[in-house]
């Protein structure tokens, strides 16, 4: 008697799995195991409602439901069925400004994100295949960036550039690029002693060719979550410097929101729902990022055990 095989066989697989091409029968598997986790099902859910709703907003938000001259509600005026979440200090509706709000603290939070991961993941990867004087002064450059505290230097950055989005973005990605450029160097490390890396050598294969055509690939599942994770960091981080009043203050966002309740007063005078609005706003995006990001982790890695 034969033992039983096990796993499925060619023959037994799916035929359209296994007539696909290698990277949509990898996408498949992404797509169903991403599926058999509600968290992140709830995560993209969410992020995809804020998504659709900062691109639609200018169809059907005027500019003049926005301009302090044209308002036309009472001043903190609490929910009604004219203005389901309120209005502000100048009469215009919370539940506009919350969605205009999020074109921004989105916009500024992708693009933060995306230069984070360049920097972080270049100098990881530069770092990490460069063991000699070349990696050793990359990570003392990092080691220093991680002493230094990030909030008062992003407040040091956003005042020396100026105020607007530009300067924001600069700044959250000068300072949080630290914790990717490490774990980019410790699986860059861990790729590299591996037998393909010395074959590639052996064929003569150099440095630069090794790092995109081999590392690269290999190192690309860690950055797509260290990318989602880090941009619910961003989004916190713009929210923190323009709540202090760092933003651009023609720009509506979820942190200027935030500095305009307090400086108008809406704790003394009970306008919760100026102040709850952009708060659970900035909670929900975070989550959902958080929520989509782990389980990403959790299927691309497959060593990793559940444990909720």
């Amino acid at each position: 008697m034969t033992a039983p095989t096990r796993g499925r066989t060619r023959a037994e697989e799916p035929a359209g799995e296994a007539a696909a091409p290698p990277r949509y029968a990898a996408l498949r598997r992404f797509a169903r195991g991403y599926l058999r986790r509600p968290s992140g099902i709830v995560g993209l859910v969410m992020l995809l409602a804020f998504a659709v709703a900062a691109l639609v907003a200018p169809s059907f938000i005027h500019p003049h439901d926005l301009d302090v001259t044209r308002a036309s509600g009472a001043l903190m005026a609490p929910p009604t069925g004219a203005y389901p979440l309120g209005t502000d200090e100048n009469g215009r509706s919370v539940l506009f400004l919350v969605i205009w709000g999020a074109r921004a603290s989105l916009f500024i939070g992708v693009v933060a994100t995306l230069m984070t991961v360049f920097i972080g993941g270049t100098i990881g990867l530069v770092a990490g295949h460069y063991q000699g004087r070349v990696g050793a002064l990359l990570m003392h450059v990092t080691d220093w960036f991680i002493v230094l505290p990030s909030l008062p230097l992003a407040i040091a950055l956003s005042v020396v550039l100026g105020q607007g989005a530009s300067s924001i973005i600069i700044a959250i990605a000068i300072t949080s690029w630290t914790g990717t450029a490490r774990l980019v160097r410790a699986q860059t490390l861990a790729v590299g002693a591996r037998p393909f890396i010395e074959r590639g050598r052996a064929l003569g294969a150099s440095d630069p060719q090794i790092m995109v055509r081999h590392v690269l690939p290999s190192v690309l599942p860690l950055i797509l979550v260290s990318s989602i994770l880090t941009i619910g960091s961003a989004i916190l981080a713009e929210a923190t410097l323009t709540f202090l009043g760092l933003g651009d203050p023609t720009t509506v966002s979820w942190g200027s929101m935030l500095n305009s309740a307090f400086a108008q007063g809406a704790v003394t005078v009970g306008a919760w729902w100026y102040l709850l609005t952009p708060g659970i706003a900035i909670l929900l995006v975070v989550m959902g990022f958080t929520l989509t990001g782990r389980a990403i982790e959790h299927v691309l890695d497959p060593r990793m055990v559940d444990r909720a």
